[in-house]
């Protein structure tokens, strides 16, 4: 949650950090035929973004309830020494000059032989060409009944260890890492054997948890889903790279890059230079057009679609002056300072419960016309929205960030309010004096 929280307090801080500066910039640009800059966030998201986090990390984190505040290491999650056995290659083996493919073969593929003791020396991700030997010590993982069949077929002798059998998957060189996978990543969808996570990326998948329960039986097969969670086996220095390439994030991210600096030299809008990033990332292949298709968050499209519309008739039919006459009416004798505030913790309401794009959309008309009504600047209201729309702390459903940490994180609905409710009184606190001071009325 901490991590959710911290990636949302980033977003304010430039016009592409954050859907709703790119709307609220956009709608700017309609209403006054110049939208805010690039930096125009900067002075009051950065000073939001330092309290926040502060906060997060200092006193947040400890208002979770104490057995939701994460596992203490990736196995805690999947309890993995429950699968893990070590078995010994004796004369008598069948197994003996077997391949390690082929003897994972006779559970169908359900083993893992993740590492193989030789000689007092531990050799960890092992090819599959390679050949066991008499006196060998296969480290095995997999279900228990997977397990028993490998163990029979190949007539090992299973023996016991002086120390958890899970220390003998890591070493100097190898390591463990737990990772989500991300929306629009390119495995999703596709299984472990189709990508050939073992040959081609040379990582072990020991287990993988799907809604915060592991799922075991037949990993090769198994479809990957957005927020899955994986425990990987690979070689330690080449883990975030190999992390990377499931993710063909680091060629996409010079692209994105490039849109980035043409927007922030005028060369094209936002919405063209990243338009345009889209397609070259489908030029290039290194998104295919089937996988960008897959990519698109359709109920967010559809959900802006219908909410477009609304924010139009809202202005058109006189429903934002009504709601703007009504907010007026309400705090008269107020200072413009005291409606802002309202319009603010009002907006972060209403994102909590819908989409912070959706809400941006929704109380842009309401926010121009209640400034009008008053004779103040449009301005610090706008960025009063555009804040407070993407101020969604108090629940799973208001952003994806949130959705995305609940299953990894195992919390509950109302586990959000606990750190969100104090936090959006601390951006209040903080957030709504920087408008002022920035923006003034």
């Amino acid at each position: 949650m901490p991590l959710a929280f911290a990636s949302l307090l980033g977003g304010p801080v430039t016009m592409i950090g954050t859907p709703p500066n790119i709307i609220i910039a956009t709608i700017r640009a309609e209403r006054m035929g110049e939208p805010f800059a690039m930096f125009d966030f900067a002075p009051v998201g950065l000073v939001v973004a330092v309290a926040g986090i502060l906060f997060t990390s200092l006193i947040g984190w400890r208002l979770i309830p104490s057995e939701r505040r994460g596992q203490v290491s990736p196995e805690s999650l999947f309890k993995i020494d429950d699968y893990i056995a070590e078995a010994r290659v004796t004369e008598d083996s069948a197994a003996l000059d077997q391949r390690i493919s082929e003897l994972e073969a006779l559970a169908d593929h359900e083993v893992t032989i993740v590492g193989i003791i030789r000689n007092e020396h531990r050799h960890l991700i092992p090819s599959g060409y390679e050949r066991v030997r008499t006196g060998d010590v296969l480290i095995l993982e997999g279900d228990p009944t997977a397990l028993k069949t490998i163990v029979d077929l190949a007539e090992l002798t299973l023996i016991g260890s002086e120390k958890p059998p899970v220390d003998d998957l890591r070493s100097d060189e190898v390591g463990i890492v737990e990772a989500v996978v991300n929306q629009g990543a390119a495995i999703v969808g596709r299984s472990p054997r189709s990508i050939r996570l073992r040959t081609l990326h040379g990582v072990n998948l020991l287990a993988l948890a799907r809604h915060g329960k592991p799922e075991r039986r037949r990993l090769g097969d198994i479809r990957f889903q957005v927020g899955n969670v994986m425990l990987l086996q690979g070689i330690t220095e080449h883990l975030p790279d190999i992390l990377q390439k499931l993710d063909c994030l680091a060629l996409a991210g010079s692209i994105f890059g490039l849109a980035i600096v043409a927007a922030l030299i005028g060369l094209m809008p936002i919405h063209i230079a990243f338009l345009t990033a889209v397609a070259g990332l489908a030029l290039s292949k290194i998104v295919s057009l089937g996988e960008a298709y897959d990519a698109i968050d359709w109920p967010i499209i559809v959900l802006l679609g219908a909410m477009t519309p609304v924010g139009a008739a809202l202005e058109l039919t006189g429903g934002a002056a009504l709601v703007a006459n009504t907010i007026v009416a309400s705090t008269a004798g107020l200072a413009p300072g005291w409606v802002l505030l309202i319009l603010f913790v009002g907006t972060m309401f209403v994102s909590d419960i819908i989409k912070n794009n959706a809400t941006a959309v929704l109380m842009a008309p309401i926010a121009i016309n209640t400034a009008q009504r008053l004779g103040v600047q449009v301005d610090p209201f706008m960025m009063a929205v555009a804040l407070g729309a993407s101020c969604a702390f108090l629940t799973p459903i208001g952003h994806q960030s949130n959705t995305l940490v609940m299953a990894p994180g195992g919390y509950r609905f109302a586990d959000y309010w606990r750190m969100g409710l104090p936090l959006e009184l601390l951006i209040t606190i903080v957030g709504v004096p920087m408008i002022l001071l920035v923006w003034p009325l």
